[in-house]
């Protein structure tokens, strides 16, 4: 494992996109910072720069109003990069998969590498996720 990969893996930089959902996914990502649950131990630090994030967490469905923002945040991080799905909606569209709008969960516009189901994603199985994530990007997964 390079020096870079390992520095990724110890200090990993998430970028939190929310493309429309309830916003209860959302709450529970910020709930994993709070220091209940505190993330900052693993060194996961919150970024709002996309050239600077490993890790991009989505919730919500994709949908015709703002998959293009999504593309380009996931075309803007550096490789390697892992994309996380959060809650129901960003798996498979959820309760909002028969709107007009709705694409589908957001595999349908970006590769996704872990999905947390729930609706909303608890806090442990957001943070199991991550977890998971870190993996993919030490290589330690299988794609």
């Amino acid at each position: 494992m390079g020096l870079l990969t390992k520095a990724r893996v110890k200090s990993p930089w998430l970028l939190h996109f929310c493309s429309g959902s309830c916003n209860g996914c959302d709450i529970e990502i910020l709930a994993c910072l709070t220091p209940y649950y505190d993330v900052e131990r693993f060194g996961i630090l919150h970024m709002g720069n996309p050239k600077h994030a490993d890790i991009l967490l989505v919730t919500g469905p994709a949908n015709r109003r703002n998959y293009k923002v999504l593309q380009n945040l996931y075309a803007q991080m550096p490789d390697p990069k892992v994309v996380v799905a959060v809650g129901t909606c960003a798996c498979t569209g959820g309760i909002f998969h028969n709107c007009y709008n709705i694409m589908g969960g957001i595999d349908k516009v970006i590769p996704v590498d872990v999905y947390v189901p729930g609706c909303a994603a608890r806090p442990e199985a957001i943070i199991d996720g991550v977890v998971l994530a870190l993996k993919k990007l030490r290589g330690e997964l299988e794609e």
